[in-house]
Order: C-alpha cells, then sequence, then structure tokens
C-alpha cells in the first residue's frame, strides 16, 4: 500500500493559478521517476474534465486513467501552498496531492487521506503547517478529527444491579484506551445522568478527556434508578464538537421513537445507528462495475448525481463494515476505499426518495461518466 513520508512532502510552494499548481507538481513526480513528462497534459486534462479539489483545502491533481502508460512507478508528491492556491468555483488549495497510479493502489492511500483530512478545521491547520511533521500528523491522525467511536467501546448485557456496577464497567474501558483521566472517572460517577427515554440515559463530562468518545454499557436486566428503568447508559468524554453529529443521530431516534432499535443491535448496527444522519427512508444496492474502482472522477460524477435531489442519502459499503457517509461529500465517499465489484447501499430520506435512488442507480449503471463493460 501507498505511504506518505516527510520526504514526499514540499513545503512552501506558490502558485499563481492552478495549472502552476499542477505543473510544479507533475514535475516534482517526473523528478521523483514516477512519470513520464507527457503526464503532465494528462493531469490539465483530468483537471478540465471534473475540478480535482476535494474540499477543506485539499485537492488531489492526476492523469486520466487512459493516460497510465505514462507512468512509471506508483507514487505520490504533496506540495503545500501556505498562501493558498484558486483552484477555481471560489475553492482555495492549501494541499495539493499529486498521485501517479498504475493501477488502484491509491485508493487505499485516498481513503486514509480523506478520512483524516474531511475533517471540521482541518483546512486551517493545513493553512498554518510549518514543517512535514505536522502534515504527517494530520494525515496520520494525531491530531483528533473524528470522534472515537468503535466496537471494543459498545459493552452489551451486563449482568449489572445497580449504576455504581455499570459506572464500573464504563471506567474501565474510559481507562483502557486512555480515553481520559481521573478527573472524567470521578465526574461520571457523581454526575446525575439524564433520561433520554425508553430505558436509555446520558451521562457526560468534559473534564479530563484526551479523547472525545462515545461508550454504551447495555444491561441484560433492567433496573430502576430514580424510579425509571435503566436498559443502557450512553458515556460522553467531550471538550470539543465532533460528537455533534453522534447527538443529532440520537436525537433522531428518540423523536422517531426508535431507542430500542439500540437494544436489539450488534455494536456494529449500533455505529451504524448513529452514525449516519438518516433513520427512515428507502435503500437500495448497486454493484460498482468501474475497474478501477469509485476514484475521483466516478466519485465526482455520483456526488453530482446526488446533488441533485433535496433527500438526504447515505452510502455504505456493505462488503466491509465501514460507517455510513453523506453521499453528497465527495471526500466521505472517497473515505470508503470503493473498489470494483463492491456493493453499495444507498439509503435516501425526503420527498424525491426514490426519484434519487433510481438516478443514481442510472449513474453507476452508465459507468459514471467512465467505460464499462
Amino acid at each position: 500500500m501507498l505511504s506518505i513520508n516527510n520526504n514526499d512532502i514540499i513545503l512552501y510552494q506558490t502558485a499563481n493559478n492552478k495549472k502552476n499548481a499542477i505543473k510544479s507538481i507533475a514535475n516534482s513526480l517526473f523528478k521523483k521517476g514516477y512519470i513520464e513528462s507527457s503526464y503532465f497534459n494528462s493531469m490539465l486534462a483530468r483537471e478540465a474534465q471534473n475540478s480535482t479539489f476535494l474540499g477543506n483545502g485539499i485537492a488531489i491533481p492526476h492523469g486520466k486513467t487512459e493516460s497510465r502508460h505514462q507512468i512509471k512507478q506508483t507514487g505520490v508528491i504533496l506540495h503545500h501552498f501556505p498562501e493558498g492556491v484558486d483552484w477555481s468555483d471560489g475553492n482555495t488549495v492549501y494541499l495539493a496531492i499529486g498521485i501517479a497510479a498504475k493501477s488502484d493502489q491509491h485508493l487505499d492511500i485516498l481513503k486514509m487521506l480523506t478520512r483524516v483530512l474531511s475533517a471540521e478545521g482541518i483546512e486551517q491547520k493545513l493553512k498554518n503547517a510549518t514543517s512535514a511533521d505536522s502534515i504527517i500528523d494530520l494525515i496520520n491522525a494525531k491530531v483528533q478529527t473524528e470522534i472515537l467511536f468503535t466496537s471494543d467501546l459498545i459493552q452489551l448485557n451486563h449482568p449489572v444491579e445497580n449504576i455504581l456496577q455499570i459506572n464500573a464497567i464504563a471506567s474501565e474501558l474510559i481507562k483502557n484506551q486512555e480515553i481520559a483521566n481521573e478527573r472524567f472517572i470521578e465526574a461520571i460517577t457523581t454526575n446525575a445522568p439524564t433520561h433520554l427515554g425508553d430505558g436509555l440515559w446520558l451521562n457526560a463530562s468534559n473534564q479530563g478527556v484526551n479523547k472525545t468518545a462515545i461508550i454504551l454499557v447495555t444491561t441484560s436486566q433492567p433496573f430502576l434508578h430514580q424510579n425509571k428503568l435503566i436498559k443502557g447508559i450512553i458515556y460522553l468524554a467531550s471538550d470539543n464538537q465532533l460528537h455533534l453529529k453522534i447527538l443529532k443521530s440520537l436525537i433522531d431516534l428518540i423523536a422517531h421513537k426508535k431507542v430500542n432499535s439500540l437494544f436489539s443491535a450488534n455494536p456494529q448496527q449500533i455505529i451504524n445507528l448513529l452514525s449516519k444522519e438518516t433513520v427512515d427512508g428507502v435503500q437500495q444496492v448497486f454493484t460498482l462495475r468501474n475497474p478501477h474502482g469509485l476514484h475521483a472522477r466516478p466519485g465526482a460524477m455520483l456526488v453530482h448525481t446526488t446533488k441533485k435531489f433535496l433527500a438526504s442519502i447515505q452510502l455504505a459499503n456493505i462488503d466491509r463494515p465501514d460507517n455510513s457517509v453523506n453521499a453528497k461529500n465527495l471526500m466521505k465517499v472517497m473515505s470508503l476505499g470503493i473498489k470494483f465489484n463492491d456493493k453499495l447501499q444507498f439509503s435516501a430520506q425526503g420527498e424525491d426518495a426514490q426519484e434519487a435512488l433510481f438516478a443514481i442507480g442510472q449513474a453507476i449503471e452508465q459507468g459514471l461518466g467512465e467505460s464499462i463493460q
């Protein structure tokens, strides 16, 4: 798999337009021995088809698929533009990731990059970066950009009899994952949790937090606390806004009277329920037939299709246990690392949901702007 190290990052670059920025990136790829000099024209032609701007100050200039014979060796170069480059349509790029890939070797690195660099506040961090190490830290997620919410932080059906015992289970998880220190443990032990309804409670604190995280512990048998049943408690450790999407989904579940769905689901299903933006709606599964996977060009075409509709649309790669993502966000879509023959589940909610799924199916069937067999 492709990886990124300090030697791949060139700092303090300037360019008065994106053509010159792409030219300098192509020159760096050429000097590294990754491409033939003619590949620059392919990169410009690819840019003319669809912008390679991903959002949050990031672009991924690369050549057209049919020009892969001009690639000598798969490689990647990052140019850092602290003053920014106008990438058209009002978009400014601070980090341009030049990619030369002989096959789909770049999809894993795109998955990593888009997952990490799509988070809120990354654009400013990239703009202000002063070293290759600081950019590597962002790419390697040493700067937290997404809430920690994983299967091992979900403990189901524990035979507990009181709130002290369920707090103790959560405290052990928090310590093991180094999510927070003793100040947080003390806070959740002394806090009065909030009843959310149907046996679900919330206990939250911003004291002593190292990582923003969600922990869920459920009971094998409900017990009474303050004359109300406890079936499970969500523990929130947060001193920033990374948890807001999860809370929005939780509020959505409460409003739709679907809290009990959390108590009958497995850990991955719970993560999906609380990570997606819609609860109800229609679903359909399509198989991607693009031989090189969902790289930037077909990805942009897919997002262009979804944005035509008012419905909320979520996308999940059901062949792997990734969370569902907003199908109207290119960076989130690319983060799934979708490859040839992967099965894609689309969930749509809204008055034009059915029309949206029909159009998505047609677009995928037609190759998302590429020729397919």
